[in-house]
């Protein structure tokens, strides 16, 4: 079982670090749209990378926060796409490649890291 955990682990850190890698590369036009969405951008690339190491580190916590790093990322484009961000407009549902490979990876990101949690907790309520 041990190859497995170890599998969902390097899935979980892969897609993490490229959500974050994607937000780093999409933050400069964000700053473009609002300060604040850039500097959301930028959050979310550091919170990617905080996420991976403590998932390497095998801190249960980081699966936690690569969770809302990825789920929210979904969510804000979601929010952004129908009734829009705070002093933005509503934008394009599929407005680039960049975007529909953020919610690809996204949506495996949250099922990946929500499995590695899940199994976590499972680990943890074992122990003695």
């Amino acid at each position: 079982m041990r190859t497995n955990a170890t599998a969902i682990q390097g899935a979980a850190i892969a897609l993490i670090l490229v959500t974050g890698a994607i937000h780093f590369v999409d933050a400069p036009s964000s700053f473009a749209d609002a300060t604040y969405k850039g500097w959301l951008f930028v959050a979310n690339g550091i919170a990617a990378i905080v996420a991976a190491y403590t998932i390497y580190r095998g801190r249960r916590w980081g699966w936690g926060l690569g969770v809302l790093v990825a789920g929210g990322a979904l969510l804000g484009y979601a929010i952004s796409r129908t009734i829009g961000l705070p002093g933005l407009a509503p934008e394009i549902w599929i407005s680039s490649p960049l975007a529909v490979l953020s919610l690809a990876v996204e949506a495996a990101c949250v099922a990946v890291l929500a499995q590695g949690l899940a199994r976590s907790m499972r680990y943890s309520d074992a122990q003695p």
